[in-house]
């Protein structure tokens, strides 16, 4: 045989043995057979005699001993786990230590199951070796296990498994395993066994707890058309029901239905043993189930049939209709409309229509309902498919609050010293002004700001709306500068001004430039009418030239202005430092002479004060 041939025959094997293990599918009878392996402290006892051909030690096993325990942390190279046997104390397990020879450990003869009826074996396992204390490095010999099932003659072996390979692994815990097999005709007895598949030496040890016998049927389940459980109204009594037993599998059964008022004491119906059952009318709740078994000689054994899933009849009552509405009335402006509710006991919901009957479902499972939109709603109380009598109305009623005109909120601008009237303009029962309180439709009002109007109309709703008011001051100006031929105006507070220099031609620039020497008077006005302020600015602008040839233009050298003056002077020297005339009040120019003569066409100095304070200096020329 070629090798490849060889290799994939033994996978099929493997894979066929590894197959015959698996648990019951279908429905399951209580246990025929435990062995958790009894409770206490210390080691042991022995098992009996025939059980295993291992020696047993009152203490940690060695390759091929075993022994019995609450614990397999027995030393510092397993794990540590407690039996697998829930609520139990001190409970023990089997603890086997591997023998270097493979082959049988464990052997017991399981009696009083039933002829011709499929059972489910399962035993729960752990590889005890713990890889982290590198005793044996890397997870040691891994733990392999193979079960078998004989008759009683030990001549016929009815089913049999293997684990596969278990290595060790310090987060090991408990795993179940188990497989199905079918009693002889005329056999009550099996033979359970255990070998050891794996080779001895450092690991292949393991515990062994909770092995058991269960029948195994198929799965079963009642049902009332599709559904295992049906609710009744206790207004639509009494109810009668058909019932099916569905069942998988194409075995021969033989069925007895029965019934329980708790769903835990269950009695038979004489006569129903087909797999379907017309109850009779009921009144009351009920539960529902069918034994099963392969022969009729199981029926009276628990051991032997099994149990069909229950089926629930349950009787509901019809509940009272939702109690305490609330009636709400409201304010269509309202920032929350308040929620419509209705009271029910615990246990039962509300559902939500727009009709007292029919109509279209609006909420469901909630006893309350909100909603921005007026109208009569309707609370129907459910509890399962049982409906209240009738339903309870709850309204809304959303009254119109007050409207001010679709316009942008006013803003009024009034001059300093006069009043504002701020007018409501709807009807009301009551007005609130703020600030101040004012309770009047209109209100006049001097200051800046925002005032605030609430309304409230006859069934208590209310608007509000702004009005603001600009008040505005007459300018006053605070100083005239210049610098050179460009003026510049500057006012004690700002404001929507606009600026003149003859009263005529206005700007909103507050700076004039080109603007000719002497006396001046600077206008500035509140654009919206509010009053204004004016002021004589005296603008010293010495020329820079003059040519006193006679022709009456630019004929003297003069600083326009200074004739308004009180005391202001001005000295003119030549280039030397002579002086040649002084300017004053009475004597405003120089007509280019100097002792009756025509002076040299040249440069000339100045310097002086006016009545201000305000200190010049400077040159000219003359030209001829």
């Amino acid at each position: 045989m070629k090798p490849t041939v060889f290799i994939a025959l033994l996978l099929l094997l493997v894979a066929d043995a590894y197959a015959q293990l698996g648990f019951c599918l279908g429905s399951k009878g209580d246990p025929v057979f435990t062995e958790d392996f009894g409770t206490g402290t210390g080691f042991g006892p022995a098992l009996p005699a025939g059980t295993t051909s291992y020696a047993f030690v009152s203490g940690v096993p060695d390759d091929g001993q075993y022994t019995l325990s609450n614990t397999t942390g027995m030393n510092g190279n397993w794990v540590s786990r407690q039996d697998r046997t829930p609520g139990d104390t001190n409970g023990k397990a089997l603890i086997v230590n591997a023998s270097f020879t493979a082959g049988e450990f464990y052997r017991r003869e399981v009696n009083g199951l039933c002829v011709n009826t499929t059972f489910e074996f399962s035993a729960w396992l752990i590889n005890a070796y713990n890889p982290s204390s590198n005793a044996c490095g890397g997870t040691g010999i891994p733990i392999n296990v193979r079960f078998q099932i004989w008759d009683q003659t030990e001549t016929q072996l009815l089913k049999e498994g293997d684990t596969g390979d278990i290595p060790g692994s310090a987060n090991a815990d408990w795993v179940q395993y188990g497989m199905t097999f079918t009693v002889l005709p005329g056999q009550t007895s099996v033979v359970l066994k255990m070998l050891n598949n794996g080779a001895g030496g450092c690991g292949n040890d393991l515990a062994i707890d909770d092995i058991a016998f269960r029948s195994c049927g198929d799965v079963a389940s009642v049902t009332s058309g599709a559904s295992a459980v049906v609710e009744a109204c206790n207004n639509e009594l009494p109810a009668q029901l058909n019932l099916q037993l569905n069942i998988s599998g194409s075995n021969p059964h033989v069925f007895q239905w029965q019934s329980s008022f708790d769903g835990t004491t269950y009695t038979d119906i004489p006569g129903e043993t087909t797999a379907g059952y017309m109850t009779p009318p009921m009144t009351t709740s009920q539960y529902f189930r069918v034994k099963i078994a392969e022969d009729i000689a199981n029926m009276n054994n628990p051991y032997c049939y099994t149990l069909s899933d229950s089926f629930h009849f349950f009787v509901l009552p019809q509940p009272a209709n939702p109690t305490n509405p609330t009636n709400i009335a409201a304010c269509a402006n309202d920032v929350s409309i308040p929620i419509l509710s209705v009271t029910v006991p615990a246990g039962t919901t509300v559902n939500w229509y727009d009709a007292a009957s029919g109509g279209n479902l609006l909420v469901a499972n909630s006893v309350n309902y909100q909603t921005d939109v007026a109208g009569t709603y309707y609370a129907e109380a459910v509890n399962g498919p049982c409906k209240s009598p009738s339903r309870t109305p709850a309204t809304l009623t959303l009254y119109p609050a007050p409207q001010f005109p679709a316009t942008p909120e006013p803003i009024i601008e009034i001059c300093d010293g006069s009043a504002a009237v701020l007018r409501a303009g709807i009807p009301a029962i009551s007005y609130n002004w703020q600030p101040g309180g004012a309770t009047t439709p209109s209100i006049s009002v001097t200051n800046a700001g925002i005032y605030t109007l609430t309304v409230t109309s006859a069934n208590g709703c209310s608007a509000t709306r702004d009005f603001g008011v600009i008040v505005h001051r007459a300018p006053e100006i605070a100083s005239v500068s210049n610098q050179g031929s460009t003026v510049t105006v500057t006012t004690t507070y700002t404001g929507s001004f606009e600026y003149s220099l003859d009263g005529f031609f206005w700007q909103q620039s507050n700076v004039f430039e080109n603007v000719e020497g002497g006396m001046i008077t600077v206008y500035v006005r509140d654009i919206y009418d509010c009053g204004g302020d004016s002021e004589n600015f005296l603008l010293v602008l010495p020329p820079a030239y003059f040519t006193p040839n006679g022709d009456g233009y630019n004929d003297v050298f003069t600083i326009r202005g200074i004739e308004l003056t009180m005391a202001s002077k001005v000295a003119i020297f030549d280039r030397y430092g002579k002086f040649i005339k002084m300017l004053t009040p009475a004597d405003t120019f120089w007509d280019g002479t100097l002792n009756g003569k025509p002076a040299p066409a040249t440069d000339y100095w100045f310097r002086g004060t006016f009545d201000s304070g305000k200190e010049v200096r400077g040159h000219f020329s003359l030209k001829r």
